[in-house]
């Protein structure tokens, strides 16, 4: 009886630690398809724990009906299977479109990849329960046992992944190995390995598995198309380059550079050429192109909303002698690095949260070990809250927003009023918006929180058209100071620099509170920040989706 309990606790621990650990790769491994945002996180968590109660129900009556060892080896090597093929399944669906709305084609993508396999890893649990009870009175401390080990294997799965595993072996490699440790789990506690018949059937059907499985992730999203296998390939050469393509990420010819940090998934490609007919280094974070760099010319600005703060800089650059900026969000260090080189005196400080993002931009994207950024690895608004000087910023820019990923306690009204005591009476707060004109719920919400702190006709709207009416989604620039600004003036000193030249465009005053008077709004506070909910219209109208 002793030794079943302790083979029942191992069983639960490690079915419960791969449960997890693939709960938390779910994550990663979506996000360079529909992004990290809270429907992501809300879709995952809802399949696996519906993938987990459907299964336990159906591992209640397989246990009864097949109560054998025999059945604890099928399904721990059938989860196995389940584990191996999230990473095909990913190639074939992540990309996939859906007329429906953006939360319906999440669940969608998340349903179809990850409820399978955690619906046979529920089924486990109920069937160690039925083989390990021989002995009624004592079921209490049997079940509160193998609970109590199916929780740890859960807490050490959780924690392992998310503060290593990731970074170290990449979800897909993560994947493979919980497949493996499955199947040969299934081997030990299903009895197989006595079992010669048995053994070799399910040889057999890893045979087919290995060769359907890699041939999924041919026909992938970005993968390998079928002619690149020809008459002429091996079949252990065709076989190697079908294993690449379905269990590593999908990556094009341009993309040299590839890893999976713990904050993002990060790729570097080669792209366009710039102005001056240079190459552009281009930084993908998750599912969205970060940056364009060119690596001959640090005045290189691709993104029109950039070319905004600089503007705002340059205006600001004649009326001081030196300035102080801290940028939320580092990404390229695109616009630091155009100030370094610009503006010698200028100071500059860059909070990006993911210091591989960091070691990527200073060993890949022109960034020097002599700069004279300082960049703090660490969370922007946990930097702000412990910056001591208070008063010093000639300037702050947010850039940490996107379009889908939006970090929802940089947004709140405490935030904006942690910013405004780290600037100076006349210093500016620049922050980058993405959101539709027309139908967008953050924007609105964004200016009016910022409103709230710097008062109105303090907080301005710039955009990248005059022709305000027509302008769909869109990167907006919402500019606040504690003080009023002589907009007016910035107009007349980048005209006269740039002529027709420049890029933004002041929404008048009463323009824009006329605008905001139509638009539905909330003041966006740490109680009460629905983000995600505010933004999902702008990607439903981008993409065709409907509500």
């Amino acid at each position: 009886m002793q030794k079943a309990v302790i083979k029942a606790n191992i069983v639960v621990f490690i079915a419960s630690f791969c449960t997890l650990v693939i709960e938390l790769v779910a994550g990663r491994i979506m996000a360079p398809y529909v992004g990290v945002s809270l429907y992501t996180w809300t879709s995952i968590i809802g399949v696996v724990l519906a993938g987990i109660s459907i299964g336990a129900y159906l591992g209640g009556l397989i246990a009864d009906r097949y109560p054998r060892t025999s059945t604890l080896g099928w399904l721990l090597v059938l989860s196995g299977v389940g584990a191996f093929s999230i990473s095909p399944l990913t190639n074939l669906v992540g990309g996939a479109h859906f007329e429906t709305s953006l939360m319906v084609r999440i669940l969608i993508i998340t349903t179809i990849i990850f409820f399978g396999p955690a619906c046979i890893l529920g089924m486990i649990s109920p069937v160690v329960v039925k083989l390990t009870l021989n002995n009624l009175s004592k079921t209490g401390n049997v079940v509160g046992k193998i609970y109590a080990f199916s929780t740890l294997g859960s807490i050490l799965g959780t924690f392992l992944t998310g503060f290593y595993l990731v970074s170290w072996m990449g979800t897909r490699n993560i994947l493979l190995t919980m497949g493996i440790i499955l199947i040969l789990s299934g081997f030990i506690f299903g009895g197989f390995l006595e079992r010669k018949r048995s053994l070799t059937f399910i040889f057999f059907l890893l045979g087919i598995l290995f060769l359907v499985l890699p041939l999924a992730g041919i026909y992938g999203y970005g993968a390998l198309h079928p002619d690149e296998i020809s008459l002429s390939t091996s079949p252990s050469e065709a076989l190697k380059k079908a294993y690449a393509y379905a269990f590593k990420p999908p990556l094009d010819e341009d993309t040299y550079f590839f890893k999976e940090s713990d904050y993002y998934t990060i790729k570097l490609k080669r792209s366009t050429r710039g102005s001056h007919g240079n190459p552009l280094e281009s930084l993908v974070l998750d599912h969205l192109v970060h940056s364009y760099t060119d690596l001959k010319d640090p005045h290189y600005l691709e993104y029109e909303y950039i070319r905004v703060y600089e503007e705002f800089v340059r205006w600001q650059a004649k009326k001081r002698k030196s300035f102080k900026a801290l940028f939320i969000g580092g990404g390229g260090y695109t616009i630091p690095r155009f100030i370094e080189s610009k503006y010698p005196s200028a100071e500059i400080d860059v909070v990006e949260i993911d210091p591989e993002v960091t070691r990527v931009v200073h060993q890949y994207l022109g960034i020097s070990e002599k700069t004279r950024i300082r960049s703090h690895n660490m969370d922007g608004r946990w930097f702000v809250m412990n910056y001591k000087e208070k008063g010093s910023f000639d300037f702050i820019f947010g850039d940490a927003f996107n379009d889908l990923s939006i970090p929802y306690h940089l947004t709140t009204k405490e935030f904006a009023m942690q910013l405004k005591d780290l600037l100076k009476p006349d210093g500016l707060l620049l922050a980058n918006v993405i959101d539709s004109m027309r139908k967008g719920q953050f924007m609105p919400s964004y200016i009016r929180t910022l409103e709230e702190v710097f008062g109105k006709g303090n907080v301005h709207l710039i955009t990248l058209s005059s022709d305000f009416e027509n302008i769909g989604i869109s990167t907006h620039v919402v500019v606040a100071s504690p003080n009023r600004l002589d907009l007016d003036d910035f107009v007349k000193v980048v005209k006269k620099d740039k002529g027709d030249d420049m890029t933004s465009h002041v929404m008048p005053q009463d323009r824009l509170q006329n605008y905001l008077n139509e638009r539905k709004w909330i003041i966006l506070t740490d109680d009460y920040v629905p983000v995600d909910n505010l933004i999902a219209p702008i990607f439903e109208e981008r993409f065709g989706y409907h509500r």
